[in-house]
């Protein structure tokens, strides 16, 4: 009985309207027809409902109505009620003749009385399939709130444990910072790089100057590995409450570490820009490629899963440039604000 304790589902739903129908159907006809006739129409009218009303909506309103091919629609409508209404006739005679039953005799006029009893069904047909599609919904849409409860859930317990490790980091900062102020320095943009994963990076969108200072901490934290470290200008002219989507930037400040920094060479030159011109925001990263006769590709994995967030983020309000050519890498992007 636990599945009767949950939300009925769209086939359970059939069912209990397919039993009220032949409920319905079986005790109308037993005061006149007797047991033994009301059970032979019963099973007989029933099956033929159930083809009417599952062929439509399984078979031809889908293949032809749904593709707005209404001639053929019309024209199979009309030839599947003939069929069928001829088959329910021919089915019901042969049955009763079986049982030694009174029953007219066999001929088209009589087959194709049964007809017009399957007009009714096939426009109960519609109401079902409309009936069918709204319960699918209502299912769906339940569905959808329980996940995103779920999922609520989980983001509530997964904060336990980064808030715990930022609270642990800073104990760490107090007691580091007494005796190497550089380290500990590192250790709190380290915190806040793993805060705004946490707490911004979920958001639409966030300040400007909240993106910059995440690009500046990634990037304090990769000189560590650079051995004869890095130069690196960033020059930056916009409104610091200007509201942007968060990692948007980030692909080509990553890129510069990742392919752009020879970790041997002295003359590591970075270049960056960030600067709001009328409605429009322009970044630009520029920096001396490891291997300059290397292919002119135009970026990874990164470059083209960033093209895909900004064509559903901006449409084609967007401009981004990759010039490979050279020595240099310079990568450039222009979006809407």
């Amino acid at each position: 009985m636990k599945i009767w304790r949950q939300a009925p589902g769209i086939i359970q739903l059939q069912v209990l309207i397919w039993t009220a129908v032949l409920l319905l159907i079986f005790f109308s006809l037993l005061p006149m027809d007797g047991l033994l006739k009301s059970v032979i129409a019963t099973i007989v009218n029933a099956t033929s409902y159930a083809i009417i009303i599952y062929g439509n909506i399984l078979l031809l309103y889908p293949v032809f109505y749904q593709k707005r091919r209404l001639v053929a629609y019309g024209i199979s409508v009309a030839f599947f009620l003939i069929l069928t209404g001829m088959l329910k006739g021919y089915a019901g005679i042969i049955i009763y003749k079986h049982f030694l039953l009174k029953t007219p005799p066999v001929d088209l006029l009589t087959l194709l009385s049964y007809v017009p009893g399957g007009i009714l069904i096939y426009v109960l047909s519609l109401v079902f399939r409309i009936a069918i599609a709204y319960f699918t919904l209502k299912q769906q849409t339940e569905e959808i709130l329980l996940q995103k409860s779920h999922a609520e859930l989980n983001l509530l317990k997964s904060q336990v444990q980064p808030h715990f490790l930022f609270n642990a980091l800073n104990s760490i900062y107090y007691r580091v910072y007494k005796v190497d102020p550089p380290s500990a320095g590192l250790i709190e943009r380290l915190s806040d790089i793993m805060r705004y994963f946490v707490d911004e990076s979920p958001k639409d969108e966030v300040p400007v100057s909240t993106e910059v200072a995440f690009i500046e901490n990634y990037m304090e934290l990769e000189r560590i590995r650079i051995r004869h470290g890095a130069s690196i200008i960033f020059e930056k002219a916009y409104n610091p409450e200007l509201r942007i989507p968060p990692m948007l930037l980030m692909t080509f400040v990553e890129n510069i570490f990742k392919h752009g920094i020879d970790k041997s060479r002295k003359q590591n030159r970075v270049t960056i820009s960030l600067v709001q011109q009328n409605d429009y925001l322009l970044f630009k990263t520029s920096n001396r490629k490891i291997d300059p006769d290397a292919g002119d590709q135009t970026g990874g994995f990164g470059i083209i899963n960033l093209t895909k967030r900004l064509r559903m983020l901006y449409g084609e309000k967007f401009e981004l440039n990759i010039d490979n050519e050279g020595e240099l890498y310079t990568a450039f992007l222009k979006i809407p604000i």
